[in-house]
């Protein structure tokens, strides 16, 4: 398929919709080891550190390889890039099917996170080459529902599916789903490469020397923690143990924080374009996450207001789409693509930290079966909330000074 082909209004979405459920795929994939928590530490004996860093280097590979994918998508095109990529997941999948030894499911934890940051980067590639810089929020926010549908049946549903057939048939059924994928991106995917002037070099050096584009992606990764460490990995296991619910609801009920976000994502997209405020949209969904959260630590709160408070959480999550926007906003048109790559891999590298404190942090009170231990170490959550959103306030403030001055 080439540049001609994406003239056809059918061809233009059909494109948009396989990087969107790619996106969904590696969504499934990387909240699994919620679900599969004990099976795989029962496996490969893993504790509660192991296990972390078995989570965690999952954001590793997906924030290093931000860059490579980000310049390998403008030079190379999509179609080999993507379909390359989600390959690659599948290798990532095989050491829990046939290793024996830790280190392998750690080594494919690591490919999964490479190949799932062509999923996110693909879309972004795909929107701002099929759709207007205008439509660029609300088509992503469209692709983030789409992508948090398979967060979604990464929970409930597949914790179900691993009861009735076992982890590891359900790790060869997604397996051949992305071998599929893979197949269709291929067939579908147009090969288009950008016309690049500018030095890689020079365009990443204008980027990470940007004091205003670092700052707002490092008050953002603050406030991944409620996605990236509590309903990705830790979000069962707590529910399981602090408030004592049986396996099916404290799988379920993390998963209410992804089918929070796909109603947020275009919610605070539509809330940021009415108020004309990208920053207090942002600095109004931390504070709303730092409140739920500390509530969920201080108080034993039932299902019900846990279901609410959970949904909220979620639709708060989709400040992220907020943040990778307005962060591109920073700089000029031509380097507006590498910005999002950069601000989406600062970002996502949190969630390794996350990963690593929390785990870190269980494993040395005395690991995932003592509640104390949850207790502290998802607790490390509602902090990293509160000094992201403080972050934007005083980012908000700035502007309105500066705003106030000129």
């Amino acid at each position: 398929m080439t540049t001609s082909t994406l003239n056809s209004r059918k061809v233009v979405w059909a494109v948009w919709l396989i990087a969107s459920i790619f996106y969904a795929y590696q969504y499934i994939l990387r909240v699994m080891p919620n679900i599969m928590l004990n099976d795989i530490m029962n496996q490969f004996h893993m504790d509660a550190t192991s296990f972390g860093q078995f989570s965690g280097v999952y954001y590793i590979g997906y924030s290093l390889m931000h860059l490579p994918i980000g310049i390998l998508l403008d030079r190379v095109g999509p179609r080999k890039v993507m379909t390359s990529c989600i390959l690659l997941t599948v290798v990532g999948l095989m050491p829990l099917i046939f290793a024996d030894y830790w280190i392998w499911p750690i080594f494919g934890r690591l490919l999964i996170g490479i190949g799932s940051s062509a999923a996110v980067l693909g879309v972004f590639k795909i929107i701002r080459m099929t759709f207007s810089e205008k439509r660029f929020p609300r088509m992503l926010s469209f692709s983030v529902t789409i992508g948090l549908i398979g967060a979604i049946y990464g929970g409930g549903p597949v914790s179900y599916m691993r009861e009735i057939l076992g982890y590891q048939t359900v790790v060869k059924i997604f397996a051949v789903a992305g071998l599929v994928l893979a197949l269709v991106t291929y067939l579908i995917v147009p090969n288009v490469k950008s016309k690049i002037e500018d030095s890689v070099l020079s365009n990443v050096k204008e980027v990470l020397s940007n004091k205003k584009v670092i700052w707002f992606c490092l008050f953002a990764g603050l406030m991944v923690g409620p996605l990236e460490g509590f309903a990705d990995v830790w979000g069962t296991v707590f529910l399981k143990q602090v408030y004592g619910f049986d396996g099916t609801l404290a799988a379920s009920l993390p998963s209410l924080i992804f089918i929070g976000m796909c109603f947020g994502a275009p919610m605070l997209s539509f809330i940021a374009d009415k108020c004309r405020s990208y920053l207090g949209t942002i600095i109004g969904a931390g504070t709303l996450m730092t409140v739920a959260f500390a509530f969920l630590i201080l108080f034993h709160l039932s299902s019900s207001i846990l279901t609410l408070s959970f949904l909220m959480v979620g639709v708060c999550c989709a400040y992220q789409i907020l943040a990778i926007y307005k962060a591109s906003t920073y700089v000029r048109e031509e380097v507006a693509g590498l910005t999002t790559a950069v601000a989406n891999m600062i970002i996502m590298i949190f969630g390794y930290l996350f990963h690593s404190i929390i785990g870190g942090t269980v494993n040395a009170l005395g690991g995932p079966s003592v509640q104390k231990a949850l207790i502290y170490g998802v607790g490390v959550i509602p902090i990293a909330l509160c000094a992201g959103t403080i972050g934007y306030i005083v980012l908000f403030s700035w502007e309105k000074v500066v705003k106030h001055k000129s």
